[in-house]
């Protein structure tokens, strides 16, 4: 099933939380992403809808399987290609910014190319 890039970036925003404070609460997505607290009630309305969240009425998020395997993916991209830009010399927090742009639109063969180089560079 093809995914929206806003809905990855919320996965990855919820598996961020997640591993950073050990639960998800909706207005921490909100602060973490720049949205209002409505945009992020309509998103994980859709998302759990669409089974990759979990959420009881007044209770903590959790990733479903099939988000969690999303989020992963996602995470993963983004920290292998923000490595690759630090070290073609591109500026930390830019390398940040465009990587986040990046990880949704790379082939995965070419994610997979800048994988296996940054592993290479951290030998």
């Amino acid at each position: 099933m093809k995914i929206h890039q806003s809905a990855e970036d919320y996965l990855e925003t919820m598996l961020i939380l997640q591993n950073e404070k050990g639960y998800i609460r909706s207005v921490d997505i909100a602060e973490r992403l720049g949205v209002t607290k409505p945009s992020v009630s309509y998103a994980t309305k859709k998302l759990r809808e669409s089974g990759y969240i979990n959420m009881d009425a007044n209770g903590p998020i959790s990733l479903a399987p099939p988000g969690l395997e999303i989020a992963t993916r996602v995470y993963e991209r983004h920290q292998a290609l923000e490595k690759f830009l630090i070290l073609l010399g591109v500026d930390p927090q830019q390398a940040t910014e465009d990587a986040c742009l990046m990880e949704h639109v790379i082939s995965n063969d070419t994610y997979l190319a800048v994988k296996k180089y940054v592993d290479e560079q951290s030998e």
